[in-house]
């Protein structure tokens, strides 16, 4: 049963998830107003926000419902692995794989 403080903690949790999002994308459109370097599309910021928002809701869910702390810790460091590796592979396709346009 959840309890209001728990309930709470966790809407916290998911405004705290869309800030840091936003805040996150906010960074690539101010750069791009300053330099032609940073040339992001809207599908480029589409798929950032889903990358970030996934990461962050799965995070959530394993914050929810884990309770045991080495089993917790395992999944969180797996869910962050899989972002830095789907970034990195969108970003500069170190795999190879057809996500990166090869």
């Amino acid at each position: 049963m959840t309890t209001p403080q728990t309930l709470q903690s966790s809407k916290l949790r998911i405004k705290i998830i869309l800030i840091t999002t936003a805040f996150i994308l906010s960074i690539p459109l101010i750069a791009m107003q300053f330099t032609k370097e940073v040339n992001w599309t809207l599908s480029d910021f589409v798929i950032a926000a889903i990358l970030l928002l996934g990461t962050g809701l799965a995070i959530e869910l394993v914050i929810r419902h884990v309770k045991t702390g080495l089993s917790r810790t395992i999944l969180l460091v797996v869910i962050l692995l899989l972002l830095f590796l789907t970034w990195a592979e969108l970003a500069v396709g170190i795999f190879g794989t057809p996500f990166a346009g090869s």
